[in-house]
């Protein structure tokens, strides 16, 4: 089992979760509603630690890698997050509304848990902060840390990073399988599997597409100012955007996007700088599975949708997910807090949001993964470099 990837666990964990709950044996959907209580609310007492343990180590270094360089590829890469949260917005405030008004009304008077057996037991883990002061303090403590440089307190945060990592990688990922499983039998039981099911299949294909269509828009800018045929460039970036699709993490998939971005004529140093750099800061396309997933859980459970509301969402979105921890699913385990405290979803919401962002994970780390190659080009040129000429790529 452990040598399965994660996607085709939680896909068999989907699976055997809507078997389950056909067949609708109340001990055992018993049972799992017990373990779902317990893992959900051991994840709520996590969530704040998540945010400490990464965002404050994170902010701590960047700030210690101060320069023209740096603050450039953070603009770029901070402001293409915020390009691509508000191009979903746009689409899918469109979009949603011609694929969600037959199942609306339905799906928000009942949740995804509800009408169901209750657990045989309850655990309760309250946080031992809530989630807004953990980001405050997060952020407070990481910028101290950059102006302050003092080893003590930036050696401690990464040893609290450390923890959290562990606890993500050794027991919440594993299990998630499992929780996935308890979450669709739920649903099942409840008789709205099949409706939530077909909707979150053309919501993922919205989201693949709009994928496609920033990177497209990436690679426009990045050729327009190399005078560069961006197609050529997009082509180049292949391996790295499948081996992502492998992968579903950034950091692993470093060593391809590097050669992939080399061989599109960028300046080696600029590339070894900017794509490491680019592997943690900048998600385009986990941001617009982030934002379109969650308006679509909004719309089902009819809670109301606005763009400051939403705008607000996608500007801290931008700022955590440089702390998202480089694992499978690390991008919404650190939106979780901004899930709850901005949106207002509940530990069934945030349920399915993980289970909805992890079933296509792999998309979004590869749109992410090859978006890296585009800021790459754009900061190459801003450094004063000009493509090689490892490939033809000048644009007629």
């Amino acid at each position: 089992m452990k040598k399965l990837g994660l996607l085709p666990r939680l896909i068999l964990g989907l699976i055997v979760g809507i078997i389950l709950g056909k067949v609708g044996f109340v001990p055992l959907l018993r049972l799992m509603i017990t373990f779902n209580g317990i893992f959900g609310n051991f994840l709520q007492f996590v969530i704040p630690l998540i945010i400490i343990g990464f965002v404050a180590p994170g902010i701590g270094d960047l700030g210690k890698k101060a320069g023209k360089l740096l603050a450039i590829t953070t603009a770029l890469a901070y402001g293409s997050t915020i390009i691509s949260g508000s191009v979903a917005y746009f689409a899918n405030s469109v979009l949603l509304k011609k694929i969600l008004p037959s199942t609306l009304g339905t799906i928000a008077e009942n949740s995804p848990e509800a009408g169901l057996l209750s657990g045989y037991i309850t655990v309760e883990m309250p946080p031992i902060m809530g989630v807004m002061t953990a980001l405050l303090m997060a952020f407070i403590l990481g910028i101290g840390i950059a102006i302050v440089q003092g080893t003590t307190i930036k050696n401690f945060m990464n040893e609290i990073q450390t923890i959290v990592e562990k606890i993500i990688t050794n027991i919440i990922i594993p299990f998630l399988p499992l929780y996935v499983a308890g979450i669709f039998a739920n649903m099942t039981y409840a008789g709205e599997i099949v409706k939530i099911m077909s909707v979150f299949a053309k919501v993922f294909g919205i989201i693949i597409v709009l994928h496609y269509i920033i990177l497209l828009i990436q690679y426009t800018v990045a050729g327009t100012l190399s005078s560069a045929n961006p197609i050529v460039l997009i082509r180049k970036m292949l391996p790295a955007y499948f081996t992502a699709i492998g992968t579903q993490s950034s950091a692993a998939t470093i060593p391809v996007t590097l050669r992939q971005t080399k061989e599109n004529g960028v300046n080696d140093g600029i590339a070894d700088f900017t794509i490491p750099l680019c592997a943690t800061i900048h998600l385009s396309g986990s941001t617009i599975t982030l934002v379109s997933c969650s308006m679509a859980v909004m719309m089902l459970n009819g809670m109301p949708i606005t763009f400051s509301g939403m705008f607000g969402f996608i500007l801290m979105l931008g700022v955590t997910m440089v702390a998202a921890p480089g694992v499978p699913g690390g991008a919404v385990m650190a939106a979780l807090g901004l899930l709850e405290s901005m949106l207002g979803f509940g530990p069934e919401l945030q349920s399915l949001m993980i289970a909805l962002y992890l079933t296509q994970d792999s998309f979004g780390t590869a749109c992410n993964v090859t978006g890296d190659g585009a800021i790459a080009i754009m900061v190459n040129k801003i450094a004063g470099f000009k493509l090689g000429k490892k490939v033809e790529n000048r644009a007629e």
